[in-house]
């Protein structure tokens, strides 16, 4: 059962982020001649430097996010096979999608890393597309799934500016 449970998780992580932060960045950076170098000025070396920690916050944010959909949910991040119980520990008490806010993290981040203003515009689309369909269609479904208690959850959690102190749920 493990293995079936960790080839759902590795299969939804090859199928969903991999490709915004693995797939797309490669393809841009052949495309458009990106490639990694160190910065030659002050402001290139600022960007490269402020790149590196959202790169890292970015993967935390995603992975504790995984772990807990994983653990919690008894789910993946999929849309096809997501979480059977609402997660609201962990990042999930300061914004309603840190998942997407660690993949954005992570494509801003290596944008600035990079250099590349065609991963800046990917990095801004990726969210662009999340702000839409967040609200439009996967909130619908939890609504559906988890009703009140959802309801209640977004009442004191925003989608996704995080709040500065973590909500406990019952309170």
């Amino acid at each position: 059962m493990r293995v079936f449970t960790a080839l759902r998780h590795v299969l939804a992580i090859a199928a969903l982020p991999f490709v915004v932060v693995v797939v797309v960045p490669v393809w841009l950076a052949r495309r458009n001649g990106v490639v990694v170098r160190l910065g030659t000025g002050a402001g290139e070396v600022l960007s490269q430097v402020v790149g590196v920690p959202l790169v890292m916050v970015g993967l935390v944010l995603f992975v504790a996010s995984l772990r807990r959909f994983a653990t919690e949910g008894e789910g993946t991040l999929a849309p096809w096979d997501p979480p059977r119980r609402l997660v609201v520990r962990g990042p999930y008490r300061y914004v309603r999608n840190p998942m997407i806010s660690g993949v954005a993290f992570v494509a801003l981040g290596l944008s600035l890393v990079l250099l590349s203003w065609p991963h800046l515009e990917w990095a801004l689309l990726f969210f662009a597309i999340n702000a839409v369909y967040i609200p439009l269609v996967e909130e619908r479904g939890l609504r559906e799934r988890f009703g009140a208690e959802y309801e209640n959850y977004c009442r004191h959690v925003p989608r996704l500016v995080p709040r500065i102190h973590p909500w406990e749920a019952g309170t």
